[in-house]
């Protein structure tokens, strides 16, 4: 069964406090993937998701830098895949060890290929609808993502 969850978010803020409403409900090992075209959203969102998990620096996008690490109540491993080319250079970063003892959250997944990234992972895929308006919308498999997208709905 899949879960599934769409929102609508006017502002950047309105898309950052989704991403801290998340990073509050993760735990050390889950993963999230994050898709949408360049400027959609998805780094304001990971800013969200750290202030969630307890981090309260700046945290910007890795565009050039391929992983970031914030510490909060849990750690937070921010992989942006935008710059790499082949599913190989994906494998050799060994974002699935690197990332056991916290959460994992991977911009630009595409590049990675089926079977690089963790079977189970929640997905948020952004969509531009307007200047500052964007379509979230939430996806999963698995027990613990539908325990993290059950607590959203709430």
């Amino acid at each position: 069964m899949t879960a599934v969850l769409t929102f609508a978010s006017k502002s950047a803020e309105e898309t950052r406090r989704l991403g801290e409403g998340i990073g509050a409900l993760l735990r050390e090992g889950d993963v999230v993937l994050l898709s949408g075209e360049l400027g959609a959203g998805k780094t304001v969102f990971v800013q969200g998701m750290a202030r969630g998990l307890g981090f309260e620096g700046s945290v910007s996008s890795k565009s050039f830098v391929l992983l970031g690490e914030y510490a909060g109540r849990v750690k937070l491993y921010h992989a942006d895949l935008y710059r790499l080319e082949a599913a190989e250079e994906v494998a050799e970063l060994a974002l699935d060890e690197l990332s056991a003892d916290g959460v994992l959250v991977v911009e630009w997944p595409e590049r990675a290929g089926e079977d690089v990234l963790p079977k189970e992972h929640v997905r948020v895929e952004f969509e531009v609808t307007g200047e500052e308006e964007r379509a979230v919308r939430i996806s999963g498999v698995g027990e613990r993502i539908e325990d993290i997208i059950g607590r959203l709905s709430d």
